[in-house]
């Protein structure tokens, strides 16, 4: 009897020293991420073994992704009782929209009252109120391309170019693809393509590329 008090007792002590983190963000709907799982939504009481460390990450849409790593006492650095996440906006998604004309090939039909020389014409002024570097500009095979424009965010780098080709002679038709890419971290290399990959959202001051070719040089 005596034996079994004592092992439970040593038990109860095993609980009571056992260690624990509060985690907790500033958006209570924040999906909590420990070692890649998803444990909770907003706090969480993490357990501690201290022979192990845990990767702590918190993430909503919209916001920046935050995250922080939290051993036992054998494992590292002792873990604060608590860690606190103050989450503040994406500032690339502020910067940009969500669109449908990201990534993709529109065919422009061309006003008929304009020739070829004249709706390239207008189609470079077009290109240069948006972009200020040409990298190819051929006019026997009406064929465009900027180089890329690029912005580094808190935790993404956006870069995003215009690809302009003749679809056809007749009637006299363009394709005009607005690519936008992300790499999903900051100050990426504009030449490290292999980090970059399609963004779904456009930088605000591109949204109007499209609608702008629509309105000003296709048919009327």
């Amino acid at each position: 009897m005596k034996t079994k008090i004592t092992i439970l007792m040593l038990l109860l002590c095993a609980a009571i020293q056992a260690q624990t983190v509060k985690v907790s963000a500033s958006e209570p709907d924040a999906n909590i991420i420990v070692n890649g799982q998803q444990v909770a939504v907003g706090t969480y009481k993490l357990k501690i073994d201290k022979d192990e460390c845990y990767k702590v990450k918190v993430e909503k849409p919209g916001f920046l992704k935050y995250e922080s790593t939290v051993c036992g006492k054998k494992a590292g650095p002792e873990a604060p009782k608590s860690v606190y996440f103050e989450m503040k906006r994406d500032d690339a998604e502020e910067a940009s929209i969500k669109t449908d004309h990201a990534n993709v090939d529109f065919s422009i039909e061309v006003n008929k009252d304009l020739n070829i020389n004249e709706a390239w014409k207008l189609t470079s002024q077009i290109v240069t109120d948006y972009f200020d570097a040409i990298e190819v500009s051929d006019k026997e095979t009406s064929y465009l391309r900027t180089a890329w424009s690029v912005q580094s965010f808190q935790q993404n780098t956006i870069r995003t170019r215009l690809i302009i080709k003749l679809s056809k002679s007749e009637p006299l038709t363009f394709k005009v693809k607005l690519v936008s890419e992300s790499s999903g971290a900051s100050g990426t290399s504009v030449k490290a393509d292999e980090q970059f990959h399609d963004w779904d959202r456009v930088l605000r001051k591109y949204q109007n590329v499209i609608s702008d070719f629509s309105t000003r040089l296709a048919k009327k």
